[in-house]
């Protein structure tokens, strides 16, 4: 009996090692799978490494890293999870270095914008920002194709004027369309991001009226664009955005966060408007 009392006290001790072990191995490997993916993004942005390249199998990442495939494997799960590298499974397969996906990043931005909480009034700042500048660099640099699309979206917006949910889709189309004949690939996935969070999906309050007037100002904006007056159009779009922040900053009310307004207008207690 005293012998088995004994013993029971040297098993729950191994048992804890063995744990403490496993703790200490996993948050190792973690930081070794941490220090692969940082020297693999630093050679991205030193130009070392660019998309297409063969990065390598788990295999290979085990053996240039001196590490385990157990950490091979996490870096490259994270990698491809950061959208740094394609994965292909299969004879053949491993790790390429990804061809860019501003979409990917645009999306990525506005789920941890929205997860910050950030403010209407912010991202409405923002938005002015990037779009009075975007609308300066399209009449700059607008091709005949952007001028084209401009004039389709508002041909068709004009043709949605009773249907005021697909005209608030075509407005976004229009303003983002306008950030695209900027040809500065930085502003439109921003552009993106901010739509994501803020751009109402139901206008249950709008009007034909606002409507008509927003059919106005976007096709003076067109106009301006097509002539190549980037001081015009930035004008024009300044105002264009300061309204739109007065709009949705007062429909947010007493919490300025987008997402609380969302959930109000989903139950009809609260509309948005439209730009």
């Amino acid at each position: 009996m005293t012998s088995e009392k004994q013993q029971a006290p040297a098993h729950t001790s191994q048992g804890s090692g063995d744990l403490t072990a496993r703790i200490m191995f996993a948050g190792r490997s973690s930081s070794l799978s941490a220090q692969v993916v940082a020297q693999v993004r630093d050679a991205l942005f030193a130009k070392r490494l660019k998309p297409g390249d063969f990065l390598g199998t788990e295999k290979d990442l085990a053996a240039r890293f001196k590490a385990s495939r157990i950490v091979a494997r996490d870096a490259l799960r994270t990698l491809e999870a950061l959208g740094i590298v394609e994965i292909r499974m299969g004879k053949g397969g491993g790790a390429r270095i990804a061809h860019g996906n501003p979409r990917l990043f645009a999306e990525a931005l506005a789920v941890q914008l929205d997860l910050t909480g950030v403010t209407a009034a912010e991202i409405m700042d923002a938005q002015r920002a990037i779009e009075t500048l975007g609308a300066e660099l399209a009449a700059e640099n607008a091709t005949d194709e952007d001028i084209a699309k401009l004039r389709r979206l508002l041909q068709e917006a004009e043709a949605a004027i009773a249907d005021l949910d697909e005209f608030t889709r075509l407005s976004r189309d229009f303003h983002l369309a306008v950030a695209e004949a900027s040809h500065n690939r930085v502003l439109i996935v921003q552009l993106m991001s901010l739509e994501h969070v803020s751009w109402p999906r139901r206008n249950v309050t709008a009007t034909p009226k606002l409507a008509r007037h927003i059919m106005e100002i976007h096709s003076k904006l067109a106009d301006l664009i097509e002539l190549h007056d980037p001081s015009g159009a930035r004008a024009l779009m300044d105002d264009h955005v300061k309204m739109i922040r007065a709009r949705r900053v007062a429909e947010h009310g007493g919490s300025t966060h987008p997402s609380a307004a969302r959930g109000r207008a989903k139950r009809g207690a609260n509309g948005h408007t439209i730009c």
